[in-house]
């Protein structure tokens, strides 16, 4: 867990010109790789990687490789993987900031459609009927 502020890490590498050193005095505090982030999201939610895969109707190998870090994921694909995971507004929009990616923004349709289905947990077939309707990408495969 952190215990420095951003703005003191900062004011810390602005006044020391040893970046190893830096590093090596605050390993603690850095934020860990991507993919063990979503595989502790996973571990607090006691699901398992099969479940998601099952969830968004993926092989299992692919998800795992997510998970591992083996494969890199769109923003697309992570929402879908964070609506398998039931993460609620908030919780999405750090995993989006914390992957690379820019948070929802509801003034894009695609977005609106995904806050919408976060706020009235609406289930895939029904995110994929409003994105469909919209011309936009489904966001997960669909048995059609």
């Amino acid at each position: 867990m952190s215990e420095k502020t951003t703005a003191e890490l900062f004011n810390e590498i602005k006044k020391n010109s040893d970046i190893e050193n830096f590093i090596a005095r605050n390993e603690n505090e850095f934020s860990k790789p991507f993919h063990k982030y979503l595989s502790e999201l996973l571990r607090e939610r006691n699901l398992t990687v099969k479940q998601i895969a099952f969830e968004l109707k993926l092989d299992v190998s692919y998800i795992h490789h997510i998970f591992s870090g083996k494969k890199g994921v769109s923003r697309a694909r992570l929402l879908a993987i964070a609506r398998a995971m039931k993460l609620n507004l908030d919780e999405t929009q750090y995993l989006l900031r914390y992957g690379g990616y820019g948070i929802l923004y509801p003034r894009n349709p695609f977005d609106s459609v995904i806050i919408s289905a976060i706020e009235h947990d609406l289930n895939f077939e029904e995110m994929n009927e409003y994105l469909k309707q919209l011309g936009e990408l489904q966001i997960v495969p669909t048995d059609d």
